[in-house]
């Protein structure tokens, strides 16, 4: 049997639905959270359908409310349903949606002018780890 996978990916600020930004800004955010999910499972076997899959939002600050974090997740969750090879309204898969907080929490972000690096800054954390496991039977 396939183990569940389990990957954290760094960088992905997951931002609520209601942020206003330029509709080119949010299109390109889109395509950088998906890229870096499907480079994050490239390589991982999933289990075989049905199976669960938890996104956790991990972020400092006032924690989303439940619909902006469903929102917030669309990218995430089309990435992990293509490299499941299904549709994410599949019945066979089962979305769940935390979030944790990382407060205190900092990594180090270089900080260029033109291509001159001046030195690292730090910024606050985030991430969303993405949890695929084979759904147990009961849960079908």
């Amino acid at each position: 049997m396939t183990q569940a996978v389990a990957v954290e990916i760094v960088g992905l600020a997951l931002h609520s639905p209601n942020r206003r930004e330029h509709w080119g800004a949010r299109a390109r955010r889109t395509r950088y959270e998906r890229a870096a999910v499907t480079h994050a499972l490239d390589g991982f076997m999933p289990p075989p359908l049905p199976v669960v899959v938890v996104l956790t939002r991990i972020a400092g600050g006032r924690p989303l409310d439940g619909d902006n974090l469903q929102g917030a997740c669309k990218a995430v969750r089309d990435a992990v349903a293509a490299c499941l090879g299904c549709d994410d309204a599949d019945p066979r898969v089962t979305w769940c949606y935390s979030q944790d907080a990382s407060a205190g929490r900092v990594m180090l972000a270089p900080r260029y002018v033109g291509k001159v690096r001046l030195a690292d800054r730090a910024v606050p954390f985030v991430a969303v780890r993405v949890e695929i496991r084979h759904a147990p039977a009961e849960a079908r």
